[in-house]
C-alpha cells in the first residue's frame, strides 16, 4: 500500500522512533509501513491520521493496483 507517512513525518521533524512512541508502535513498525512491507491495522492507521490531523485516505492509498479503487 502506498502512503505519505515518511513525508508527513519529515515535515513534522519526527524520527521513526518519535512517531512510533507517539502512536504506540516500534520504530521498526513505522519503517515497515513507510517502505510498504507492512500494512497498518485500521486502529494504527486511525492513530497516525489523528496525530497528523489528516483523513486516513490522505495518508494511505487504498487502491488495489490489480483491481482499481476499493468500492
Amino acid at each position: 500500500m502506498k502512503n505519505r507517512l515518511k513525508l508527513l513525518r519529515a515535515e513534522h521533524g519526527l524520527t521513526q522512533a518519535d512517531l512510533g512512541d507517539l502512536v504506540g508502535v516500534s520504530r521498526q513498525a513505522i519503517n515497515a509501513i513507510e517502505t510498504g512491507k507492512f500494512e497498518p491495522s485500521l486502529g494504527l492507521a486511525w492513530r497516525l491520521a489523528r496525530h497528523f490531523a489528516q483523513p486516513i485516505e490522505s495518508i494511505f492509498d487504498f487502491t488495489d493496483e490489480a483491481k482499481g479503487p476499493c468500492q
